[in-house]
């Protein structure tokens, strides 16, 4: 699945840094089950600092710690088995952030499916509990990779052991109720998460996760292309990416020279010629991703007559021609290597470019070094798409309606419990909750608060009257680091 990340998505959603002996924490504390307020457990309470019990963790250690008005702000180390079936075989450290407010409140873990920040963010199902949160950093993103590597052992049972091993660490210390959440691969490794582990979370909330579980099977993407957006729109876009391709060579000499100046090598793709169609051939793609219809405008609309530059701009501008350089490629091999091994990759037709493309829409395989074997595994998805069609319970995920990794989305079955789909109207991968019309908005803000344990009264008579329950704060909810935005790349 190479995914587009460039683009325009900072859905913020404001958070104040509300304390926790302020208003908000103290009016969602006494909304909690009886049974709840009545545990006695609080770390605010205890003469231990919190930082300490953490680090009591076995295999804890600090990385170090950064204030924020409101929090506590961790970054950590924890030690983990290279093979969770054979803890003996070896460890390795994995980098985990915490976000820290109270212990009385839910927690929120939080994985993007790549590498974690190391400054203070919240997730949006954070914003709206109000409360604690753990980020991951999904194993074999550098730093948390075993050295040496052993490929074998990068697989989503291993990561989702990841998660409960730390899951069950904290626990201890942060004792209420427990969401899992991410957005793009992040929400596929939550559902993976509660597909291996579904007695550890309280409740899941998948953004914009994928679903292909048939790999070979990729026809619903050309659908989508065939109907996103407006004719006009896509017009433009494929006039793009067509002249791209016919003008291959004068743009290839542009793109030798740039690839000079930055000291790009192209020894994993292994030629510069596929490195560039590979970024051309995901640049409509890439646009739906992470732009909106209203962006088509500075698209060319005449592309047969624009210039060389107006095209190279374009296109570099939402697929960016850096994406399958070496070192572009380097930090996201783990992603790629799961794709050619589990995960599935989509492979569109576009029609519109004729015959000009050389190579077609290129595997995983193409974008991992040839050093790394891989061996694809046609029943990984099968088994974790029956299993939520079948025993969903709190299972919440939300898609963008002109995302193109919805087009293969998570869909519930007769088995599933209060667990639901959303759709953005108009919205791309950066879809959240804070979108959905405002009754489902409403409905899926309620649900939260109740699977968390912090559901006002009044939203319990009455679910339209949900909100969050913490306040919007500018840089503490950017969302930029909730899914991986590296300029071109075709990724979930």
């Amino acid at each position: 699945m190479r995914k587009a990340l460039r683009g325009v998505l900072s859905l913020a959603v404001l958070i104040g840094t509300v304390s926790a002996t302020g208003a908000s924490a103290g009016a969602a504390t006494a909304a909690e089950p009886a049974a709840k307020q009545s545990s006695g457990i609080s770390s605010e309470s205890s003469s231990e600092d919190i930082k300490d019990r953490i680090l009591a963790v076995p295999g804890m250690s600090l990385v170090e710690e950064k204030p924020y008005p409101g929090y506590r702000f961790f970054v950590l180390n924890y030690t983990q088995p290279v093979d969770h079936k054979h803890p003996s075989k070896g460890t390795f450290q994995q980098r985990i952030t915490l976000l820290h407010k109270d212990t009385n409140r839910p927690t929120v873990f939080f994985t993007s499916g790549y590498n974690v920040s190391t400054n203070p963010s919240r997730s949006e199902p954070t914003q709206i509990v109000d409360g604690n949160q753990v980020s991951l950093e999904y194993r074999y993103f550098t730093p948390s990779r075993p050295a040496p590597a052993d490929w074998s052992k990068l697989d989503i049972w291993q990561a989702a052991s990841d998660q409960h091993r730390v899951f069950t660490a904290l626990k201890r210390i942060y004792s209420q109720n427990w969401l899992t959440t991410g957005g793009s691969k992040g929400g596929m490794t939550a559902t993976y998460f509660e597909r291996f582990y579904p007695k550890d979370m309280d409740g899941v909330v998948a953004y914009v996760a994928p679903n292909d579980v048939v790999n070979d099977e990729d026809s619903a993407y050309d659908r989508f292309f065939a109907r996103v957006g407006t004719r006009e729109c896509r017009d433009r876009l494929n006039g793009v990416q067509r002249e791209a391709l016919v003008r291959r060579e004068p743009l290839e000499e542009r793109f030798a020279a740039y690839a000079a100046e930055n000291g790009y090598t192209f020894d994993t793709v292994g030629t510069l010629d596929k490195a560039y169609e590979a970024v051309v051939m995901d640049y409509v793609w890439a646009f739906w991703q992470y732009s909106l219809l209203a962006d088509c405008d500075s698209v060319p609309a005449d592309a047969p007559n624009a210039t060389d530059q107006e095209i190279w701009d374009s296109v570099d501008g939402i697929s960016g021609f850096s994406a399958y350089a070496d070192q572009g490629l380097e930090t996201y091999t783990p992603y790629y290597y799961q794709a050619g091994t589990q995960l599935g990759s989509p492979d569109i037709r576009q029609p519109w470019l004729g015959g000009l493309s050389r190579y077609g829409y290129q595997p995983p395989r193409t974008f991992v070094p040839r050093s790394i074997p891989m061996k694809f595994q046609p029943s990984a998805m099968r088994d974790v798409d029956t299993w939520v069609r079948n025993n969903a319970r709190h299972m919440m995920y939300v898609y963008g309606e002109n995302d193109p990794w919805g087009a293969e989305p998570f869909r519930l079955g007769r088995g599933a419990k209060d667990s639901y789909v959303y759709t953005v109207p108009g919205g791309n991968h950066g879809s959240k909750v804070a979108g959905l019309a405002a009754d489902e908005k409403a409905r899926a803000t309620a649900a939260i608060l109740r699977w968390a344990g912090v559901a006002p009264a009044a939203v319990e008579a009455d679910p339209a009257k949900a909100k969050p329950l913490a306040a919007f704060d500018a840089r503490l909810d950017r969302r930029d680091d909730e899914l991986q935005r590296n300029p071109g790349t075709l990724r979930p």
